[in-house]
């Protein structure tokens, strides 16, 4: 308790992969609701630069709509479809969360559309407050979870990578010694973290690990801190 194709088919086999690999590493993480962070989106971690993890979310597209002798050309009246998606899916987490998660001050998403995983895991730290802070209380925001990971923006899985490497480096040199790296499986970044995240070793709770958590927290880009 996250990191170019050439043509329209291998474009959606990847994305695809992206998303069976996520919904794998969300069933074990949902599993043991353990706060391990920093996601998994967790507020400015963002120091090396990723896809659009600082677009904001309601800046109209591009168009190429061409234009007869005269005219203007059309300005587009809907979001980026892709953008617009996610940041509404996100919302109707945040939504779950306080309405039946257990957690009715949830802040809202950042304008990227990712968390701000700063003002979560604060809520995490208060007493009592850390289980279920990933998906609610019982795992009851699950669903509306996995509706955000559905429709998440594509990474570029190799910044993602050295994102999430640079920040285990971080916290095992800030004394969390069994913190594992990421791994790169069938093209896509694989959080590191706890070795075994169904029954973790580490332990987030204590001092050391949220003073290191602070420390290495710029290492991760945007919404990279809630999965690593």
């Amino acid at each position: 308790m996250s990191f170019p194709t050439t043509t329209a088919s291998t474009t959606t086999t990847t994305t695809r992969a992206t998303t069976a690999t996520a919904r794998l590493r969300l069933a074990a993480f949902v599993a043991v609701p353990v706060l391990a962070l920093s996601v998994a989106c967790v507020g400015g971690d963002d120091t090396t630069g990723t896809k659009s993890h600082d677009a904001i979310a309601d800046v109209p597209a591009a168009t190429d709509t061409p234009t007869t002798a005269g005219s203007t050309p059309a300005t587009p009246s809907t979001q980026p479809a892709g953008k617009s998606a996610f940041y509404d899916a996100q919302m109707t987490f945040v939504r779950c969360m306080r309405a039946k998660g257990g957690y009715k001050d949830y802040p809202d998403p950042k304008l990227s559309g990712h968390l701000d995983w700063s003002k979560v895991n604060e809520l995490g730290s208060q007493p009592g407050r850390n289980q279920g802070i990933k998906a609610g209380k019982n795992n009851v925001c699950v669903d509306e979870l996995q509706a955000v990971m559905a429709v998440e923006p594509e990474r570029d899985q190799q910044k993602s990578y050295e994102s999430m490497l640079a920040h285990a480096q971080c916290m095992r040199d800030n004394g969390v010694s069994r913190f594992t790296n990421p791994v790169m499986s069938g093209g896509n970044a694989m959080p590191g973290g706890d070795p075994n995240p169904a029954s973790p070793v580490i332990d987030t709770d204590s001092p050391a690990y949220k003073q290191a958590r602070e420390a290495c927290a710029p290492k991760l880009l945007d919404g990279l801190d809630g999965m690593q």
